[in-house]
C-alpha cells in the first residue's frame, strides 16, 4: 500500500463501518489484546486470501474491537513495540509472506477507544502463503488452504480472471490526498479534454475511466491502473515503487562501468514523452560531414525506441515481483527489459494479432497515441531498422524476462552468418506481413546490395533456407524471379 498515513477521519469512519456488520465476514477479524506473532501471520495469509474470494480490495484484522457483540472496547496492542525474540513484528512478519503483502498497522482513537487496524491487500496472482504455508478463512474460521480444496479451485479462478489494473495501489484515502498523488492534469491534457473545475468533477471523471474506485467508508482508493498511469511519483506506492522504468549507462559494450542510471518515477502515460525524450539524448548520435556542413543523426530511429519501451511497458507481468522495466544503453547497442515471458512465440512476435496481459493499461495507451492499436508496433521496428539498413533487432527470453535488442550500424561485410540470416527472416517476415513475398531484389534493397552484386543476395538468402529460416513462396519455382517466405508460412 502507500508510504504516507491515511487521514485519521477515514480510519475512524472505516472502523464504523466495519462495526456495523452483522456477523464477522470471512474477510475480517476482530481481537481485543491477543497478538501472538505466529496468530497474525497465519491471519494475513488467511484474510488476504478470503478478501480475494469475497472480491474485496483489502481484509482487515482489528483490535480494539469485541469479537461477536462489535463493541469498542479499545486495546493495549502497540504493533510499533512488538517483537518476535529480537527482531520488529512488522519485519518479521513481512519476511515470512510469500508473496510479500505490502501491509498496513494503523493506530487510531475512535470514540475515546485505542484501536488498530490491521489492513491487508488481497491476494493477487497466487495464494498468499505464511511460513510456506496458505491459510484461508471458512466462515470466521481459519484453516489451511489444502484443507479446503473448493475454495483453493476458486481462488485460482479469480486469479486467472483478474487483471492487475483491477487491483488497488492506495485505499482509504481523501478526494484531495487521492488527486495530490496523481497527476490529473496529464490526463485530461493527454486525452485532449478541458479540465474540470471543481474537485468533485475531477474525482468523477478519473473514477469514471477507472483510475480511482469509491471505497465502503466513503473515501477513495487508487487503482493500479490509476497509479501505474498518473502516479506523480510511483515510489508512493510500496507495491509499485519498483515497477519505475530504470535507464542505464554504460560505458563500452559491456556492463563493467557505468555511466549513468536514472529511475523514472512518474507513472507510465504521464512520463512517457520525457522518458523517450531522455533516451533520446542518451543515445549516441553518428556525425555525417556533408559538403560544408557537419550532421548529427540519431544511431537509432526512434520510433524503433519509442515502440520497444511502450511495448515493455505494456506487456510486462506486474505479477513478477522485485522488477520493472529496464532501457540499457552500450556503445554498440539499445536493449529493452521487461519482467514477464512473451504470450507469443518469439518468431512470430512480427505477424501476431495484438495480445496484452494488461489489456486496460493498453487500451489507455492507444487511445493517448502512445502504442499501436494494431498491434504493429513490432512491424515498425523491423521496418525502422531496414530503413537505417542496420543490423535486425534481436528477441531474448532470459530467466523469465523479455528483451529487445537494436544494434547500431554494421557494414554488410561486418555482419557474420548469424546477423545476416536474422535479417533475412525478418525482411521475409515483413514482406510476408505485406502479403508481397521477398526477393532477390527486395534483400538488396534492404541490405543496401548494387544489382550486380546479386550474388552476396543470393548467398544470404540460401544461408537463411539451409537454417531452416525460410522456404520457397513455390516449391516448383525457377531461381529466376524466386520468392520467399518465412517457414512458418
Amino acid at each position: 500500500m502507500m508510504t504516507i498515513d491515511h487521514a485519521p477521519q477515514l480510519l475512524i469512519d472505516l472502523v464504523h463501518e466495519l462495526c456495523k456488520l452483522p456477523q464477522e465476514p470471512s474477510w475480517v477479524e476482530f481481537k481485543q489484546n491477543k497478538a501472538e506473532p505466529e496468530d497474525i501471520g497465519q491471519y494475513l495469509s488467511a484474510l488476504s486470501n478470503a478478501a480475494a474470494l469475497a472480491g474485496k480490495d483489502s481484509a482487515y484484522l482489528v483490535w480494539g474491537v469485541q469479537n461477536g457483540t462489535h463493541a469498542l472496547v479499545g486495546t493495549q496492542f502497540d504493533p510499533a513495540t512488538a517483537k518476535k525474540g529480537n527482531e520488529e513484528l512488522e519485519s518479521w512478519l513481512l519476511r515470512l509472506l510469500n508473496p510479500r503483502l505490502h501491509f498496513r498497522f494503523f493506530k487510531v482513537v475512535v470514540d475515546g477507544q485505542p484501536v488498530v487496524v490491521l489492513e491487508i491487500p488481497r491476494a493477487t496472482g497466487k495464494p498468499t502463503a505464511f511460513q510456506n504455508q496458505e491459510w484461508v478463512r471458512v466462515g470466521s474460521l481459519r484453516k489451511p488452504l489444502k484443507e479446503a480444496p473448493e475454495l483453493e479451485r476458486a481462488l485460482w479462478r479469480i486469479f486467472d480472471a483478474t487483471p492487475f489494473e483491477e487491483g488497488i495501489a492506495a485505499s482509504h484515502l481523501s478526494g484531495p490526498d487521492a488527486l495530490a498523488l496523481l497527476d490529473y492534469p496529464s490526463y485530461f491534457s493527454l486525452l485532449k479534454q478541458p479540465l474540470p473545475t471543481d474537485q468533485a468533477g475531477l474525482l468523477d471523471r478519473l473514477r469514471d475511466d477507472g483510475m480511482l474506485l469509491r471505497n465502503d467508508a466513503g473515501g477513495w482508493n487508487i487503482t493500479n491502473l490509476g497509479a501505474i498511469l498518473f502516479a506523480r511519483d510511483l515510489g508512493k506506492f510500496k507495491g509499485l515503487a519498483r515497477k519505475a522504468v530504470r535507464v542505464v549507462v554504460y560505458e563500452g559494450k559491456g556492463r563493467q562501468k557505468t555511466l549513468r542510471e536514472q529511475l523514472d518515477h512518474k507513472g507510465y502515460a504521464t512520463g512517457f514523452e520525457g522518458l523517450i525524450e531522455f533516451v533520446r539524448a542518451l543515445v549516441p548520435r553518428n556525425e555525417i560531414i556533408g559538403q560544408a556542413l557537419r550532421q548529427e543523426l540519431p544511431m537509432y530511429p526512434d520510433l524503433a525506441l519509442r515502440e520497444l519501451i511502450a511495448n515493455a511497458l505494456i506487456h510486462q507481468d506486474f505479477s513478477v515481483t522485485g522488477a520493472g522495466p529496464m532501457v540499457e544503453i552500450f556503445a554498440d547497442r539499445v536493449e529493452v527489459t521487461n519482467p514477464g515471458q512473451s504470450l507469443v512465440t518469439i518468431e512470430r512476435l512480427l505477424d501476431s494479432p495484438p495480445h496484452s496481459r494488461n489489456e486496460a493499461l493498453a487500451s489507455f495507451m492507444r487511445r493517448v497515441g502512445i502504442c499501436e492499436e494494431r498491434g504493429s508496433g513490432v512491424d515498425k521496428v523491423v521496418d525502422q531498422t531496414e530503413i537505417f539498413q542496420l543490423p535486425a533487432p534481436v528477441w531474448e527470453v532470459p530467466d523469465g524476462f523479455l528483451r529487445a535488442v537494436l544494434f547500431a550500424h554494421k557494414t554488410l561485410r561486418e555482419m557474420d552468418r548469424q546477423d545476416r540470416v536474422r535479417a533475412c527472416y525478418l525482411h521475409a517476415c515483413l514482406r510476408h506481413v505485406l502479403r508481397n513475398p521477398m526477393t532477390n531484389a527486395s534483400l538488396r534493397e534492404r541490405f543496401g546490395i548494387e544489382p550486380h552484386n546479386s550474388a552476396i543476395a543470393s548467398r544470404i538468402i540460401r544461408d537463411a533456407v539451409e537454417s531452416g529460416k525460410i522456404k520457397p513462396y513455390d516449391p516448383d519455382q525457377g531461381k529466376k524471379n524466386a520468392r520467399y517466405v518465412p517457414h512458418w508460412a
